[in-house]
């Protein structure tokens, strides 16, 4: 894994994104260089391991992901109003709103530029038709996370639709499209991405997890930042269920002063009501649903093994 890291970051470096004018790059090069644990493109290079050895082929593919998926981080982080990612400024707030947006622009623009280097292969049609319904699945998932901030009566399945959309489809689409640009078969092809699927529940859910008990230092935001933005994770809306008088919990997030209280008072009532062992037990859930639909593809077995270990790195990951 840190090898395919280590070559996918050179190449990122070999093809730093540079623009006139210089400051709609910057954002675009703070962000990159923030960190990231770069699951997505490492997911599409290794699916394309799996059955093509010249695998390198899909750096750019790989790079496509990557920028599609900071694209959406910086216009998450405004729509957030964060002032972190990564341990470092969030984009918005070093150098500010309207060249964070533009600059995110850019970045979805650049993605489908990577994606134009195959034009010519045999696969292009499917890889385009895919890359492009999970933008916008991508798109629909955020607006549902935003809805669901002022509704009351948002049900856990309504969540788990919301992060399939948001979050998981990009995990599965760049395993996907790996394994498409490799001419793998269709069957294959789609097994990976019913892997990517599951895989990117459990993440999700864990990610949940990190924002409400992780360890700032690890995690590199503000821990709880969910809980002020009244975000509906599965964490909170188990709270809620499994609380016998939830009204408590919306009079909290009805609450605009004393975050500090807010979300000491609303993590309390996650852990006494059951609802974060619920939280793993669902991320568990869908680790052990990505592993068995892992164990259906026709990969060779050490391909198998590396997913298996991403898929578990992704669900119990601290940061």
């Amino acid at each position: 894994m840190e090898q395919l890291r280590m070559r996918f970051n050179a190449f990122l470096d070999q093809n730093a994104f540079d623009i006139h004018p210089d400051t709609l790059a910057r954002p675009v090069r703070h962000i990159l260089a923030s960190g990231g644990k770069r699951f997505r493109p490492l997911l599409l290079l290794a699916a394309m391991r799996a059955f093509d050895e010249n695998w390198e082929k899909g750096m750019a593919a790989a790079a496509a992901i990557e920028f599609f998926h900071n694209f959406t981080l910086l216009h998450d982080d405004i729509m957030d109003e964060a002032t972190t990612r990564r341990g470092q400024p969030a984009a918005h707030r070093l150098f500010g709103t309207n060249r964070a947006i533009l600059s995110g622009d850019a970045m979805l623009i650049k993605s489908y530029q990577w994606l134009e280097s195959y034009r010519t292969h045999p696969s292009f049609g499917a890889v385009l038709q895919t890359f492009s319904q999970t933008a916008m699945d991508v798109c629909r998932g955020q607006q549902m996370d935003m809805d669901f901030e002022t509704q009351n009566d948002v049900s856990t399945a309504q969540y788990l639709e919301m992060i399939r959309l948001k979050t998981a489809v990009l995990l599965g689409a760049a395993l996907k499209i790996g394994a498409l640009l490799a001419q793998a078969p269709s069957h294959a092809a789609d097994n990976l991405f019913d892997f990517g699927i599951q895989a990117g529940m459990a993440f999700q859910i864990q990610d949940d997890i990190l924002d409400s008990f992780g360890d700032k230092d690890q995690v590199g935001k503000r821990i709880g930042g969910d809980i002020v933005q009244n975000k509906k994770t599965y964490l909170l809306l188990r709270c809620i269920e499994n609380t016998p008088a939830p009204r408590e919990i919306h009079n909290l997030l009805d609450q605009r002063d004393n975050p500090d209280e807010k979300i000491a008072r609303i993590k309390a009532l996650m852990v006494t009501s059951g609802a974060l062992d619920d939280a793993r037990n669902k991320r568990d859930d869908f680790l052990e649903k990505s592993l068995q639909s892992l164990a259906k593809s026709s990969i060779p077995e050490p391909d198998k093994q590396f997913f298996a270990q991403m898929a578990r790195q992704m669900a119990h990951r601290t940061r």
